[in-house]
């Protein structure tokens, strides 16, 4: 059984490390592009139906046009000889076009490819970056392929000892991680960034505010202070591979709790939902 297959523009790739992307691809030349990242649990892609949603959201705000159809094909077809647990990506680019901020009439480029799934320690750590989500930014809340500012914060959260970096926005609200949400206890609630603090609407996190609150867990989408990250007995951010991790410490202060109770309840919740239907 192969850990990665590659599907590209309609067909299964031999060798997954085949080049596939021309030089004058957009997604390579200016970062036009958007893309999913879906968890696969028993050889299944969790939350497919909603990714697949938002893949269509971030490329519409990009002028990107998604065929649905053509992406669930590469998603069968990657999955038809991958791990029972892998990470699964979507990728669509503007496709070839002139050097330069125009798109080009060529079509997107469209890639489905599997690779292994991390596994995270049960905390961690993060880091508040110098750096801010401008929630008024064309792209605000867009899963697109433009990443160098998180490359960028990432790094500088590697070089402090945390493995995960999180931005305020231009009002000095809490915004969200490189690759994650955050919540966070507040007055004895979760809170969370609500959608216009520029926060990408992640699937995990809109998973889990749905179900803590079929389960009657309080949980409000409020615009925070980025020091009230500080100031929480308990945090803990979402993701599609983290699923819910607790935040142990905060620029190297520990928080008073990791888990604390209600990120012990928001876990076993996601967990307990997540197992019962793979596509919520």
């Amino acid at each position: 059984m192969t850990t990665a297959r590659l599907w590209a523009d309609g067909a299964l790739v031999d060798d997954p490390t085949t080049p596939v992307v021309r030089a004058d691809d957009h997604g390579l030349v200016v970062g036009d592009g958007v893309f999913e990242t879906v968890e696969v649990a028993d050889g299944h892609p969790f939350a497919l139906t909603r990714h697949l949603r938002r893949l269509r959201d971030s490329a519409r705000g990009l002028g990107l046009d998604v065929d649905e159809e053509l992406v669930r094909r590469g998603v069968d077809a990657v999955l038809d000889d991958a791990p029972a647990r892998a990470r699964l990506r979507i990728t669509v680019t503007g496709g070839p076009s002139p050097y330069g901020s125009d798109r080009g009439d060529a079509g997107p480029t469209v890639l489905v490819a599997t690779g292994p799934l991390p596994d995270w320690p049960p905390t961690t750590d993060v880091a508040v970056v110098p750096w801010v989500r401008n929630e008024r930014s064309a792209t605000a809340g867009l899963k697109t392929t433009s990443y160098a500012d998180n490359v960028v914060a990432l790094r500088y959260a590697h070089d402090r000892g945390a493995a995960e970096a999180v931005f305020a926005n231009t009002r000095d609200e809490l915004c969200e991680g490189t690759g994650s949400n955050v919540f966070l206890e507040y007055d004895g609630a979760l809170v969370t960034p609500p959608l216009d603090s520029g926060c990408l609407a992640g699937i995990t996190r809109e998973l889990l505010v749905e179900w803590l609150r079929d389960d009657g867990v309080p949980v409000h989408e409020l615009a925070t202070p980025i020091a009230a990250l500080y100031r929480a007995r308990e945090a803990f951010i979402t993701s599609t591979t983290r699923g819910v991790q607790p935040i142990r410490a905060v620029d190297g202060a520990p928080l008073a709790e990791a888990p604390g109770v209600l990120t012990a309840r928001a876990a076993a919740v996601f967990a307990r939902r997540a197992a019962a239907d793979p596509d919520p």
